[in-house]
């Protein structure tokens, strides 16, 4: 980022770098849950495992166990809107290949209903364009079988520390109106965009709109269909 004052449009470019990956460190700040742990009660972070195959599912409920994760099964749709309905898990990791049924259709169905994050997981290298749809569906990342359990962990670790992140930040004032963002603030009663020297930038119509449509999922990847609608 350009330490330099600039007009409005260099503070346009300044404010998308920040949603290209200046407001991601991804780096846990003192206070903060460990990431095993659910931010909200300091629980176990919940995790619902959507796999056919029960040895693989057995062997990845086994390995989060011991990572102080609660690790809660289903062999497909039926399993997994009963789990739902008794709570939101912290996570999902999805099989794309169910049998019988299509895990991205199931994924569209997860999403539609929920911003839970989920990790999509594909049986073959070659399918690049079920993991491409998957992450445009709103996956936040996958892993490709044969994987690695610790890899499997590190991925849900850090999906869950982007997430936790994405509470803290933007910070809302809800009487006010007002978003807190890197250093900008929205505030949606007027639609004004300032920068951190109080510079008002001008924002269209379609501006404001994707602005915060970023607002209201920090933290999460969007779709091109999303942002077409919200917009």
């Amino acid at each position: 980022m350009n330490p330099e004052a600039g007009g409005p449009a260099h503070r346009k470019d300044r404010l998308g770098s920040y949603f290209d990956g200046g407001g991601r460190n991804g780096i846990l700040a003192p206070g903060q849950s460990d990431l095993a742990m659910s931010g909200a009660n300091n629980q176990p972070a919940r995790i619902f495992i959507v796999e056919d195959d029960p040895i693989m599912k057995g062997m990845v409920g086994d390995f989060l166990e011991r990572h102080n994760m609660r690790a809660v099964a289903a062999s497909g749709r039926q399993e997994l809107v009963h789990h739902f309905a008794a709570s939101e898990p912290d996570l999902v990791i999805l099989d794309l290949r169910l049998g019988q049924e299509d895990g991205l259709d199931l994924l569209r169905e997860i999403r539609s209903r929920s911003d839970v994050p989920i990790i999509i997981t594909t049986g073959d290298r070659r399918d690049e364009i079920d993991r491409v749809v998957g992450l445009e569906l709103g996956a936040d990342d996958y892993v490709t079988k044969p994987f690695s359990l610790r890899e499997l962990l590190a991925r849900i670790r850090a999906v869950l520390r982007r997430q936790e992140a994405g509470r803290a930040a933007p910070q809302r004032d809800a009487q006010r109106g007002r978003c807190r963002f890197g250093g900008w603030q929205l505030d949606r009663r007027t639609r004004r965009l300032a920068d951190a020297d109080g510079t008002e930038v001008m924002l269209t119509k379609g501006e404001y709109a994707l602005l915060t449509a970023f607002l209201d999922a920090p933290q999460r990847p969007l779709s091109r269909e999303h942002l077409l609608q919200a917009t």
